[in-house]
């Protein structure tokens, strides 16, 4: 029986696989190899609780085949009617858990993020069967689509847009550039062994002419390569799945770290452990290399509660620079002895309005955060706690904003800050939301702000009309704003405020800083001798 096409077009059509799976009947067509042949590389990259989605699957019996060996979250679709008929009834009562669905690959109808695992065994050769334009819209409809419903950095805007990818090759300095997801379950010595397994495939796709010996960079977006140990995994209704976990620094110390799942690879707060923690984690590593035991357990590190963290310190440079910008307020050499109300929207782990507490004696903080989840990490993990100077509100940061400028008592803050994240990773800025930087939203802000105080925000935003637009915004309220870009990171933090007779040069700020930061390293205050506020105003700017 010949089951072929009379030419390669037909591979697109649904009524030639109709015809195919009807004549072909019940018995299995594997394109491709086997799930013998397979297996290998199908267990190494995916983990059995993970939901997969394969598409085009035909009556292959490689579902069927990872289903018995322990991969049961299994969802299949196929364009033809009949071969998911044939299928259903298949499995109907050896694998009830897994489904089959007839649905179109390029117009699929699953949520956005609904699975860790996209497979496709063939299907992408079947579309691409020229290079006329219909085909190639065909091939990024198909591509956008599993883009879509992954969950990882491949739906993010500079991974999952093309402008957000044209900007990444652009930085890079390559016309050419393959983009790889290191997924948290893979574990790597480092960059090298990455390179080893990724280098002969890597070539398959060097354009024609270019020598085989050709040596290819590997560039990586952060450098979070290796083993690390979760000390608390749990489900935010608001935020989704999330982890706290300790990995080891450059300098040995180890760290923890708050990663959101739904934007792995983006540490959504991090504090250091105290020495005595590293130091002990340091001994019962060495000791559990010599069992050796898998080092990504939970008991490679003690499951060190709050109290185990150096509050002296900021992890993030980003909200070092927040800190320095107190030192735009009137006199900061009084801020020790004089009244501070602050208001910070986006908790985290809390290091942020933890450290303004322990260091400014007279500070009053209103902290803002949306998800109660988040209250029980900072107060459980990173050694966050509320007294009668910090109070925690759990609320939307822009209802809460617009209740107190619109109240009868309205309050005024010496200091707004805004630390919060977007959920949208499609958006080409991940913090803060659209809405909070609306202009209608930015009266309101300004209103419930001491005329002579400070509006700090960070923003990352890799969409430069994006960014122009939102900074436009910006000075159309605030007419005075500097920006002091965070290096090594697209981080930008911005200091707003009202009037423009506030403006002092760069020399004058470092100036102010240093005075801050004399009475900051008094003995006794605890001050992390290697935070040097002054080196974070250094090269702010005017916009």
């Amino acid at each position: 029986m010949n089951l072929l096409p009379k030419s390669s077009k037909d591979f697109g059509s649904v009524d030639y696989w109709e015809k195919f799976f009807q004549q072909r009947g019940k018995k299995a067509f594997e394109w491709y190899g086997t799930y013998l042949e397979l297996c290998g590389v199908l267990h190494k990259y995916i983990k059995p609780r993970e939901k997969v989605l394969v598409i085009g699957c035909g009556n292959s019996e490689l579902s069927e085949q990872l289903y018995d060996v322990g991969y049961q979250d299994i969802v299949n679709i196929d364009i033809s009617e009949v071969v998911i008929k044939q299928m259903k009834e298949r499995n109907a009562s050896r694998r009830p858990q897994m489904s089959f669905l007839k649905m179109d690959m390029t117009q699929m109808e699953f949520p956005d993020a609904s699975f860790q695992v996209v497979l496709d065994k063939g299907t992408l050769d079947a579309v691409l069967t020229d290079e006329e334009e219909k085909t190639l819209q065909q091939v990024d409809r198909m591509l956008a689509e599993v883009g879509r419903v992954l969950q990882g950095r491949e739906t993010e805007w500079l991974f999952g847009m093309e402008d957000g990818r044209k900007q990444l090759a652009l930085s890079a300095g390559f016309r050419r550039l393959i983009t790889v997801a290191l997924h948290r379950g893979q574990q790597y010595d480092g960059m090298d062994s990455i390179q080893a397994e990724l280098s002969a495939r890597v070539m398959e796709l060097a354009p024609a002419g270019m020598p085989a010996q050709q040596q290819v960079p590997f560039l990586s977006v952060g450098g979070d390569i290796g083993v690390r140990t979760v000390q608390h995994q749990d489900r935010s209704p608001l935020s989704g799945d999330y982890v706290v976990e300790d990995v080891q620094g450059d300098d040995k110390r180890y760290f923890r770290r708050l990663i959101f799942l739904s934007n792995r690879n983006v540490v959504q707060s991090e504090a250091r452990l105290l020495k005595d923690v590293s130091h002990r984690a340091q001994k019962k590593r060495k000791k559990d290399r010599k069992k050796q035991r898998p080092a990504d357990t939970p008991e490679d590190l003690p499951a060190a509660p709050g109290q185990s963290i150096d509050k002296s310190y900021l992890c993030c440079e980003h909200h070092k620079a927040m800190v320095a910008g107190l030192a735009l307020l009137k006199n900061p050499e009084l801020l020790l002895e004089t009244p501070l109300a602050l208001l910070v929207v986006g908790l985290g782990g809390g290091s942020l309005p933890l450290f303004v507490h322990d260091h400014f004696p007279k500070s009053c903080i209103d902290a803002v955060e949306i998800d109660p989840s988040m209250l029980e990490v900072a107060t459980q993990w990173f050694g966050f706690s509320q007294s009668n100077r910090m109070k925690v509100h759990i609320a939307d940061g822009l209802d809460y904003i617009t209740n107190l400028a619109g109240g009868a008592a309205r309050p005024h803050y010496d200091v707004v800050m805004f630390d919060v994240d977007s959920k949208d990773p499609t958006l080409g800025m991940s913090c803060p939301p659209p809405a909070f930087v609306d202009q209608p939203f930015l009266q309101k802000v300004k209103s419930i702000l001491n005329p002579e105080g400070v509006f700090i925000l960070n923003l990352v935003c890799r969409d430069l009309g994006l960014k122009d637009s939102v900074l436009g915004g910006l000075k159309a309220v605030f007419p005075l704003l500097y920006v002091r870009r965070i290096e090594g990171e697209v981080n930008e933090i911005l200091f707003c405020q009202l009037h423009p007779e506030q403006t002092r040069a760069t020399p004058e700020l470092l100036e102010m800083a240093q005075v801050l930061e004399q009475t900051l390293r008094k003995p006794g205050r605890g001050w992390d001798d290697t935070y040097v506020l002054s080196d974070m105003l250094k090269t702010v700017k005017i916009v």
